[in-house]
């Protein structure tokens, strides 16, 4: 068990601000906070080391097994210090349509599903409207680790995962991409503009393999639970990826 102040620090570390009971362990559960490394011992790239991880080829995993246990393997991202489960992926993998977010958050990091929380919940009701359901489509995101607080994903997290997500991407073989928000946008297309400019516009990804596949970037169901008046703007785009699905 964790001293108090090693508790209190960790919990700094993770992104808790508030504290809502008399007690460090009355946060979480005494398992969690016995579990949980000190900050000290987390091992981070640097921003020279992350662009040169994303640049480097790696060996091709023969199955996604093999990838989910490369990823659980990997020590060069601090995020997988501080979460408390790899988010991996959910959906069928032989779906013709992949969905990647952006990272996952706190119900995603206790349960190890991505897109299990409220933005999960919208999500799926707008798969459900265009007659799609998590048994017809594959759900992944950039990174696989909770960063602490929420917080957005740094440039240098992005390039030390992003070779996996490509891997990802090779080994499902999708037909067309779904790209949940900015972050994704921007890391899987290296595009500058902003998801407000991109989003229902349908672009190309290069895949490992060669293959050229069409590519929607989409609004991420977070921003749209902040945003509701552009619910109207991500039906649309919901229309046009059920139109170039059916066709």
């Amino acid at each position: 068990m964790l001293s108090s102040p090693q508790a209190l620090a960790w919990y700094r570390h993770i992104g808790v601000s508030i504290c809502v009971a008399d007690t460090a362990s009355a946060l979480l559960p005494a398992q969690a906070i016995a579990a949980a490394p000190l900050p000290e011992k987390a091992v981070t790239a640097t921003a020279p080391e992350a662009k040169a991880l994303a640049a480097e080829p790696l060996a091709m995993p023969p199955s996604l097994a093999a990838l989910r246990d490369s990823i659980a393997a990997f020590d060069r991202c601090a995020l997988k210090q501080t979460a408390m489960n790899l988010v991996f992926a959910d959906g069928n993998p032989e779906a013709r349509l992949m969905l990647v977010g952006e990272a996952p958050g706190a119900d995603e990091d206790i349960k190890g599903v991505p897109f299990v929380g409220a933005a999960g919940q919208l999500l799926d009701k707008m798969l459900a409207a265009i007659q799609l359901d998590r048994t017809k489509v594959y759900i992944t995101n950039v990174l696989p680790w909770r960063p602490p607080g929420n917080r957005t994903p740094t440039d240098q997290e992005i390039a030390a995962c992003l070779p996996f997500v490509r891997q990802h991407i090779a080994l499902i073989k999708p037909a067309f991409l779904g790209l949940l928000g900015g972050v994704a946008t921007k890391a899987l297309l290296s595009e500058s503009t902003g998801i407000m400019k991109l989003r229902g516009t349908w672009r190309t990804y290069s895949c490992l393999s060669g293959a050229e596949i069409p590519v929607l970037p989409l609004f991420h169901p977070a921003f749209l639970l902040r945003s509701p008046l552009q619910k109207r703007a991500a039906w649309q785009d919901m229309l046009a990826l059920k139109e170039r699905l059916d066709a």
